[in-house]
């Protein structure tokens, strides 16, 4: 297997999507590096949309921007707040959970360490690694379905889940990338390397890719 041009890939991909609506914890974190806000927004935006995602962030962190705020609003308030994002009672509950570990076991700060982050209710990898990325600048890959997906698709790893696909490209990607790489291939994902139909056409890597899965393009 050849080599990855990775610098010209990325450089491709970044000039296309300069003009391009960020992922939506990317447009928190750009406003503020606030590990909480990040951490919040991120637990809202698991399967939802991105649009929905930010107003709920906004209207939730307006009310609530510390952990001391949000655990004082009841889990209907906070509940109210988020509507519509996805499975927004069962999110309510774990920020108001979370919120209390915060107080309670890290002086009202968020941890740092995956580890600790993976013992907060709803947490997964993905937001982990999101908010180790966006609000501490510590190095690591954050895969979510987007990048799992490209991942594959353009054939630098061939991997069955997530947490496979973060790992290979941990031992392939060059580490000054290992941060933007979630938000680039999210903005790419949603724009033009779409699950079913990607648009082929117009992407600013046909070159590089390998074109793994894809039975249809536009």
């Amino acid at each position: 297997m050849q080599p990855v041009p990775w610098d010209s890939i990325i450089t491709n991909l970044r000039q296309f999507l300069k003009d391009k609506q960020l992922p939506s914890v990317s447009e928190v974190a750009h406003r503020n590096r606030e590990p909480f806000h990040i951490l919040v927004s991120t637990m809202i935006s698991l399967r939802t949309k991105d649009e929905v995602t930010t107003l709920a962030s906004e209207k939730l962190l307006a009310r609530a921007a510390t952990p001391e705020e949000l655990f004082r609003l009841k889990e209907e308030e906070i509940a109210g707040l988020i509507y519509p994002a996805g499975y927004y009672n069962t999110k309510a509950k774990n920020l108001k959970k979370t919120a209390g570990i915060l107080i309670k076991e890290h002086h009202s700060r968020v941890p740092r360490s995956m580890d600790e982050l993976l013992k907060l209710p709803g947490v997964g990898r993905k937001t982990a690694n999101l908010v180790r990325n966006l609000g501490f600048g510590l190095d690591g890959v954050c895969v979510d379905t987007h990048v799992h997906r490209i991942s594959n698709r353009l054939g630098w790893v061939r991997t069955e889940t997530p947490k496979q696909t973060e790992k290979g490209l941990m031992s392939i990607l060059p580490r000054r990338y290992w941060i933007p790489i979630n938000e680039i291939l999210v903005t790419f994902g949603q724009n033009v390397c779409a699950p079913v139909s990607p648009k082929c056409t117009i992407c600013p890597i046909y070159e590089y890719c390998m074109r793994i899965g894809v039975n249809r393009s536009r």
